[in-house]
């Protein structure tokens, strides 16, 4: 009896399981419309989607919400260098820029969105240290899909 009681005020207050996605009833059919439908961003977007129940469909004539991925860019900058100016600090970053419309009504305006993390670097190890930088890549696109879901979901 407490165990249905509990239930029912979590359920009453909004709360919902990590990892549960709402999204608005406009987006039933949703286009996603990117730049590079070939980035990491964008096909962890419409896995994540699709995940949710999200209908994703192949043109905007057929959508009810169209989410523009207006930009979407991966790059790593050299942060800090040794006495010798060989490069042993790098920062990985991915910016994208997106918006959420349905029909003639915007659901979220343009946002814009940069996540960075740094690696240090060791030209003795440069297969592991690769394989680092991949895998902090990957890390920033799950955080950044993370965060515009949670942004949808509040709509």
């Amino acid at each position: 009896m407490v165990v249905v009681i509990v239930a029912s005020l979590l359920a009453s207050c909004g709360f919902h399981l990590q990892g549960a996605l709402t999204v608005p009833a406009d987006m039933q059919r949703t286009y996603v419309d990117a730049v590079d439908p070939h980035s990491l961003f964008y096909r962890e977007l419409r896995a994540q989607l699709r995940m949710a129940g999200v209908d994703l469909v192949d043109g905007g004539a057929h959508a009810t919400a169209i989410l523009l991925i207006l930009f979407d860019d991966t790059e790593q900058r050299v942060l800090s260098v040794s006495a010798r100016n060989v490069p042993t600090e790098y920062e990985v970053y991915y910016t994208i820029e997106y918006a959420l419309n349905a029909g003639s009504k915007t659901l979220l305006d343009t946002q814009t969105l940069t996540l960075t993390r740094d690696y240090t670097y060791d030209s003795r190890l440069v297969l592991g240290k690769a394989r680092e930088e991949e895998l902090l890549r990957e890390a920033i696109v799950k955080d950044l899909v993370r965060i515009v879901l949670k942004q949808i979901s509040t709509l």
